[in-house]
């Protein structure tokens, strides 16, 4: 098994956009990597687990919230190196628009907050590259009624 600091391959991990109203639902990372900045609630998916079956787990771990994935919103890589330029962590992260289907908002494991924040207000965060410009891009895919790009049935 792949150490998450120091891998020998890449990780795939999947994170949620969560919307009430116009606000979006951050966490506040517990540990490394990025610790203290807000995210996306998210993490790595389990050898046999489905991307839908990920994200559903990894929201009501984090946050308390039962969650449906509705759409891929954005694939990105995540490759940082240590200061000798050592690959320290790479994640290829899939992010996902999901609605609630139940649940209080809630802390959970790996983070230290978790709450909806309004839209205007993420300039103002310490943010995690590319989380603004995810929420964005899922808040405009609420709106399209076109085909979807993630349908778990193909």
């Amino acid at each position: 098994m792949s150490s998450r600091k120091y891998p020998d391959r890449p990780m795939v991990g999947v994170g949620a956009t969560v919307f009430e109203d116009d606000r979006v639902l951050l966490v506040q990372r517990g540990r490394e990597p990025s610790l203290g900045k807000w995210s996306l609630p998210g993490g790595l998916v389990k050898l046999g687990e489905s991307l839908e079956e990920a994200v559903r787990r990894e929201v009501e771990e984090e946050t308390g919230l039962q969650v449906r994935p509705v759409d891929l919103v954005a694939c990105l890589d995540r490759v940082l190196r240590d200061e000798d330029q050592r690959i320290a962590y790479h994640y290829v992260l899939l992010d996902f628009l999901c609605e609630v289907v139940s649940g209080t908002p809630r802390a959970g494991s790996d983070v230290t907050a978790c709450t909806f924040v309004p839209l205007n207000r993420l300039s103002s965060l310490d943010l995690t590259r590319g989380t603004k410009e995810v929420v964005l891009r899922a808040w405009d895919l609420r709106k399209d009624s076109g085909p979807r790009l993630y349908d778990p049935t193909l």
